[in-house]
């Protein structure tokens, strides 16, 4: 069964009445969230029921070596993820033979996350849970949590293998929630080939977020990336300071300071604005002295505890504004994650810059108001992120904040693009050959493979089956498939996607390990040179050793941040689907894209503004995968080069491309970081003009060819959102790319809408 209902519907009551019934009757119960977060919290949430015989416990990457063993005896409630259950519970099932026997039930939580790459790997594990659940004589019921998904009961049988019934009826009382769509505005700062430039995002996201937290409105800002998470925190607490500065010069009540006065230090506008959402909220004075106890920034910073009340909220006399802004993201050790979630849920903190970490079921009711710098990816996750205030029945307000970039840029200006449209399906192909062979592997090394067990791993297992025999990972004997080999067969699949080990980011005067960095983003994230945020602390990368697997930085404070550029070719491996389109022909095939990156941007961190580019050395990637391209006619395109008004045809094929990989989101449930796209006039392996948009995942992600059966849709969006942008000639907004390695040029806007225009003709 799936239930598929909006945030705070009541979905954890749905599964956790079951759940408890089954431990009562003997039974064991395994649940499964993406996040170490979310099955903490649902840890918590279980306790607080003090029940005797629900013995519940985390097992994941944080649980101390000397309680696992408990958990494997003892536990009838385990709460993990599918990283764990890949590496851990199920290469060892042997030792929790006491667990499968009696398990009853599986519950995997938030699972519209389930999907691309990562969900097509989770649906194979699951298939490989069924398969050891069966060899102990259980067979248990899987029941699936879901925000609201377009078509939840295909959804579960894709994830699952098994037939879905769906519970997609929400009759639970809410709050009314304010939604605002708010675009930064131009400023007089040009960019690159002189285009204008926008405010950013993540400024506006740290100016909103200080203003809110100013009038005591607790507050979660989500952003895309972990440098952007600490990049609002560190600008809203300076901010913060700034206004508690003036405030110890000459004391003022905080009543009146959030009534607008005095004028000196006033907000802008935009607060004022904020504050009309929710008719004026009324404050504490402020106290100058800081107040007690440790803030929960300071103890994440330093591993100490915070000294936060166990009850409600506190006032503000319970330290300075700036210390109860923080930021919170993946990478950070586990102990400073608790000590930000307790912060938040207590009311220590009132404002938190996040990546998704917390975009999924963590309870931190209570909360007023919800920041989302840029488009989050899918309406799914607009939602979700939305959802996250308001809860308990409370109004909230949320704010969807434009990046500079084409498809943020549509959707402020087309909002019934989002408003009162279905979310998306949810996109995964587990029979996708790069990630079904490790799992084969993986599934023969923990059980020997029977002709039986090939149908529950879907109608290409076969096929891969004997790739596996012919490259000797697999032998293949009367009785079955066997894994011969001495190595982990659970190391050939990395479920993130990530494609390496991570890279270890390390003070270099110090030791001391900040965090990780997946390999594939250590060449855009810790490059040398690189400017790497941690915890609102500001260093500059020295040295990246691919090699050994550790990015050596130094603690500085340069007012920029950086940005990674690439440059990419693509090779037409084969055609599997192709139709006409306009008097062109739109494909979908197999491709092979090699990418390097090649230089990085300075950008000045408040404006935009770029202040220089710089080169970098670094090793190609290569990857096979699958591709959605449209080519043109050399006749289709002869009045595009008429003399009077000729246009770059390299230059129109160029910004098409920039702004079809913005827009494709809206289509497939992707980022625009998990594609990547190549244009040129005349392309060898097509002998036309070709514009391609790839998946960025070997062997494909099903976004694609999602952009395949929605061309027309696509590229019309496409169309409108580069005409639609008050630029003259092009900029971040509309056609260029903060990723294009040939420095976003040639780019011909106009040439784009008319290059447009042909091949969208009927």
């Amino acid at each position: 069964m799936i239930i598929a209902t909006g945030t705070a519907s009541g979905k954890s009551l749905a599964y956790l009445v079951p759940a408890v019934t089954e431990i009562f009757s003997g039974g064991t119960v395994l649940y499964l969230t993406p996040t170490k977060a979310l099955a903490a919290d649902q840890l918590r949430a279980l306790r607080t029921l003090r029940l005797t015989q629900v013995r519940a416990a985390t097992y994941d990457g944080d649980t101390p070596p000397e309680e696992r063993r408990w958990v494997r005896q003892n536990a009838n409630y385990v709460l993990t993820n599918p990283d764990m259950l890949h590496r851990s519970i199920l290469p060892r099932h042997s030792s929790w033979s006491s667990f499968w026997r009696r398990l009853r039930l599986v519950v995997v939580d938030e699972c519209h996350g389930y999907r691309g790459v990562f969900g097509s790997h989770v649906a194979q594990i699951l298939r490989r849970l069924r398969r050891v659940a069966a060899r102990y004589g259980s067979s248990p019921v899987f029941l699936l949590a879901s925000a609201t998904a377009s078509d939840p009961a295909a959804a579960g049988v894709r994830l699952t293998g098994l037939e879905m019934a769906e519970v997609t009826t929400d009759a639970s009382p809410r709050g009314s929630t304010t939604f605002a769509l708010w675009e930064p505005p131009l400023t007089d700062l040009r960019g690159e080939s002189g285009a204008p430039v926008r405010r950013t995002a993540t400024a506006e996201a740290a100016d909103l977020l200080a203003d809110l937290v100013i009038e005591d409105v607790r507050t979660l800002a989500f952003v895309r990336s972990r440098r952007a998470a600490e990049a609002v925190a560190l600008t809203a607490r300076r901010t913060l300071e700034e206004v508690e500065a003036l405030l110890d010069e000459e004391p003022v009540p905080y009543e009146e300071y959030a009534e607008g006065g005095p004028e000196e230090v006033s907000g802008p506008d935009d607060g004022g604005a904020l504050r009309d959402a929710f008719g004026g909220v009324a404050g504490e004075t402020l106290d100058g002295d800081g107040g007690r106890g440790r803030s929960p920034v300071k103890a994440a910073e330093t591993g100490e505890p915070a000294e936060i009340d166990a009850g409600g909220r506190t006032d503000h006399g319970g330290g300075r504004l700036s210390d109860r802004v923080a930021a919170y993201r993946a990478g950070y050790l586990s102990d400073d994650r608790r000590v930000l979630e307790k912060a938040l849920r207590s009311g220590e903190l009132t404002g938190l810059a996040t990546t998704n970490a917390l975009e999924l079921g963590v309870d931190v009711s209570g909360l007023d108001a919800v920041l989302i710098a840029g488009w989050p990816g899918t309406r799914a996750s607009l939602w979700q992120q939305a959802g996250r205030a308001g809860r308990a029945g409370q109004d909230a307000l949320a704010v969807l904040i434009a990046r500079d970039d084409p498809l943020d840029t549509y959707i402020v200006h087309h909002p019934e693009a989002v408003f009162g449209r279905p979310v998306e399906a949810i996109v995964l192909d587990p029979d996708n050959p790069y990630v079904l062979a490790p799992h084969l592997c993986a599934a023969a090394a923990e059980i020997p493979l029977t002709e039986g067990d090939v149908d529950i791993f879907g109608p290409a297992a076969r096929g891969v089956l004997d790739d596996l025999v012919s490259q000797g990972l697999l032998r293949r004997r009367p009785t079955g498939w066997f894994w011969t080999s001495r190595d982990r067969a659970a190391d050939l699949a990395d479920i993130r996607g990530s494609g390496g080990a991570p890279v270890q980011v390390v003070e270099a005067s110090t030791g001391r390990l900040l965090g990780t960095v997946d390999e594939p983003s250590a060449h855009t994230m810790v490059h040398h040179g690189a400017v790497y945020l941690h915890q609102s602390e500001t260093f500059v990368v020295d040295v990246l050793d691919l090699d050994a697997g550790v990015a050596l930085v130094t603690a500085a404070e340069p007012d920029y941040a950086t940005f990674a550029r690439d440059v990419t070719d693509i090779r037409v491996m084969e055609s599997l689907r192709s139709r006409p389109f306009g008097p062109g022909t739109i494909h979908f095939g197999s491709v092979e894209v090699t990418r390097q990156v090649v230089s990085y941007l300075k950008r000045r961190a408040q404006t935009g503004e770029v202040l220089g580019e710089e080169p970098l050395d670094l090793p190609p990637r290569t990857l096979c995968t699958r591709a959605v391209w449209w080519t043109l006619p050399t006749p289709a395109l002869a009045e595009l080069i008429e003399p009077g008004h000729p246009a770059d045809l390299g230059g129109a094929a160029h910004a098409a491309e920039h702004a079809s990989i913005g827009l494709l989101p809206l289509f497939a449930t992707c980022d625009r970081w998990d594609i990547g796209g190549v244009s040129t006039e005349l392309h060898p392996d097509t002998g036309l003009l070709t514009v391609f948009v790839y998946d960025g995942h070997d062997g494909g992600a099903g976004f694609a060819e999602r952009g395949y059966a929605r061309a027309s849709d696509w590229l019309t969006a496409t169309r409108e959102a580069i005409a639609s942008c008050e630029c003259e000639r092009g900029c971040p907004s509309c056609i260029q790319s903060p990723k294009c390695g040939n420095g976003n040029e040639p780019l011909d806007k106009a040439g784009a809408i008319r290059l447009l225009d042909i091949l969208l003709r009927t």
